[in-house]
């Protein structure tokens, strides 16, 4: 089957990687994401992907006093590197080409950020992994993943999650939650969903870039979306199919 989309960029959260420890890495999680991510390229599609800190950094924080922002910030940045390089050598351990960028130049353990070098590897159809978020304080790796995929000309934003998409409330703690196959950037805001930060919502909203929030620890989710079927919620403007 054609895949529906030719250029993805798929966030992923720190936490996922954790599976069912307090903090670090998974290494069955991240082989099985390793599995999912080298599926859908097996398929012609040409994956960039940012990936959180918060299971590295999290950690770090809870025996810790009086960080201030801008440094917790950096240390958010360079926990995002750590997944990045875990995720890159999951990914090389099964025959996928992959590179690893960051906004913050670290020559020795990974490329910087260039665009166009970015998209020349997704050309050559490597794997990016987009480390560091966006080289500045105050913003989510939501917000970078964003930025990214708009630098990339990504066709769609996908945001895998623990949940079966987007809900009215948390559906791990509301059982009557109510799911939203379709919504608009405008509703998502308006309602104050929390699906991601409202400086990436924005962003979305002026580039018109759809955005599918899904789950992503169910085997073969993924692929079953780049191929066009109805997978999580997708936001648009319009709040329809993209």
């Amino acid at each position: 089957m054609k895949s529906r989309y030719k250029r993805i960029l798929l966030k992923l959260s720190g936490e996922a990687l954790m599976g069912d420890q307090e903090y670090g890495i998974d290494s069955s999680v991240l082989s099985v994401y390793a599995d999912e991510i080298k599926s859908v390229q097996a398929e012609g599609v040409q994956v960039g992907i940012v990936i959180g800190g918060g299971n590295i950094y999290r950690g770090i924080e809870n025996s810790s006093d009086g960080i201030d922002k801008v440094t917790g910030d950096h240390m958010g940045m360079l926990a995002t590197v750590i997944n990045a390089l875990a995720l890159q050598s999951a990914l090389e351990h099964k025959g996928v080409l992959t590179r690893c960028l960051t906004a913050i130049n670290m020559e020795k353990i990974a490329e910087p950020f260039i665009r166009r070098r970015a998209i020349r590897h997704l050309e050559k159809d490597r794997v990016v992994i987009f480390a560091a978020g966006t080289g500045n304080p105050y913003f989510t790796t939501d917000t970078a993943a964003v930025l990214r995929a708009i630098e990339i000309e990504a066709d769609v934003i996908l945001k895998g999650t623990r949940v079966d998409g987007i809900y009215d409330s948390d559906p791990e703690k509301n059982s009557k939650a109510v799911h939203f196959p379709k919504i608009s950037y405008s509703d998502v805001l308006r309602r104050d969903l929390k699906v991601m930060d409202l400086t990436a919502i924005t962003l979305c909203k002026e580039n018109d870039l759809p955005l599918i929030v899904f789950n992503m620890n169910r085997t073969g989710n993924l692929k079953r979306l780049v191929r066009g079927e109805n997978v999580g919620s997708i936001v648009t403007a319009t709040g329809q199919e993209a």
